[in-house]
């Protein structure tokens, strides 16, 4: 069922999209599964559960750290992962950045932006990106590179709320790419769209969508 799952999404999202599999709280066995059938980008929540799973799977499983992270945990991480979606301080970009160093790595980072109309949900304000982005301490972080913002949206059955929440990063990427990354090639990624809204997210820019239960069903 997962690989049917799988196929029937890839051949909904244009080829310039990832698609990062959100394995949270399903086995090792359903990733294996996910992996023969030819998926590489897997997204996790919590650190211990992907420092857990990347040590009995495939090595060349490119890990998503999706959710929230304190940098406490950072350090568990940094020898393997590969993109950290949600990069909401100064102060987490700085800790990885260090465990970076210390595993002679550059960690792919992309900044996570408040864009939902709910308060639990974690993220920056546009001005608070722009505090982090003309800081001193940034420009001298050799070890993250910044390759894109993340939002996620409300979770809600209004369609056009989602669609204009989703455009209103699109814009906020366009402004900040061509105000600090216009020569950066890095800088191209909007990682937005969940199972439920990927499709919206898409047609409003998105060149990343994280998708979990659509692959795996439903969670626990």
């Amino acid at each position: 069922m997962i690989k049917e799952n799988l196929n029937e999404i890839l051949a909904d999202i244009p080829e310039n999209v990832t698609l990062v599999a959100v394995s949270k709280t399903k086995p090792a066995s359903e990733i294996e599964e996910a992996y023969a059938a030819g998926q590489r980008v897997f997204g996790e929540n919590k650190v211990q559960e992907m420092v857990e799973k990347e040590a009995v799977l495939p090595r060349d499983i490119q890990w998503h750290l999706i959710g929230h992270v304190q940098t406490n945990k950072v350090k568990y991480i940094a020898p393997f992962v590969s993109v950290i979606h949600a990069v909401d301080s100064l102060k987490l970009l700085s800790e990885i950045n260090k465990q970076a160093k210390k595993n002679n790595r550059t960690i792919k980072c992309m900044l996570q932006m408040h864009i939902a109309d709910e308060e639990s949900k974690f993220g920056m304000k546009f001005d608070e990106l722009m505090e982090v982005l003309n800081s001193n301490e940034l420009v001298e972080m050799q070890n993250v590179s910044i390759i894109g913002l993340m939002g996620m949206a409300t979770f809600t059955d209004n369609e056009e709320q989602v669609r204009e929440e989703f455009c209103n990063l699109e814009g906020d990427f366009n402004v900040i790419k061509s105000h600090f990354f216009k020569f950066n090639d890095n800088f191209k990624h909007l990682s937005m769209g969940m199972s439920g809204d990927y499709k919206l997210a898409i047609e409003e820019g998105s060149t990343m969508v994280r998708i979990g239960s659509s692959i795996f069903g439903g969670r626990n």
